[in-house]
């Protein structure tokens, strides 16, 4: 971070949230990767495999809500900048380990902000649909591990968590 302290950047000099000034920044590609699970009974699983759920197609239905999500962030999050995104992805994995459903969402753009909020915003929406989805079946299901993979461009370069797959 050459020598920069890190700090809060929606925070200006007299303490109030601002959204910041990107105006001065290179347009490069940016791309972060968020995941997330939804814990569930493994009977619950098996009626989302099956596709029998009352409401319908479970995994499709929670793909395209956390790609909705996604373009509509700076919506959601009140300093967001809106972003032109040239590219989201949502993957739904069955986990039999939690056992439950395992989202990865991954957001791209060439611009002067990044997308880590994009991505976390597609998890967190997929992972929500999928309980909405599915609640009539498992009112116990654990939404969790929402949390940034990776993200690259950008002043600030190359973040990958230490955790991370």
């Amino acid at each position: 971070m050459s020598g920069e302290k890190p700090g809060l950047t929606h925070i200006d000099a007299s303490g109030e949230a601002h959204m910041v000034d990107v105006s001065d920044k290179a347009e490069t590609v940016r791309i972060a990767t968020a995941e997330g699970h939804v814990k569930m009974a493994p009977e619950t699983l098996a009626l989302i495999r099956q596709g029998n759920a009352k409401k319908g197609d479970v995994i499709g239905t929670a793909r395209l809500a956390g790609i909705m999500a996604a373009k509509r962030t700076a919506d959601l999050i009140p300093l967001c900048h809106p972003l032109m995104l040239t590219k989201v992805t949502v993957e739904i994995e069955e986990d039999a380990a939690l056992p439950g459903l395992r989202v990865t969402a991954t957001a791209k753009l060439t611009g002067k902000t990044g997308v880590e909020m994009e991505a976390l915003t597609a998890v967190s929406v997929a992972c929500l649909t999928i309980y909405d989805m599915a609640k009539a079946a498992d009112k116990a299901m654990e939404i969790g591990g929402v949390r940034l993979l990776e993200k690259s461009g950008g002043k600030s370069g190359n973040f990958r968590h230490p955790e991370a797959r």
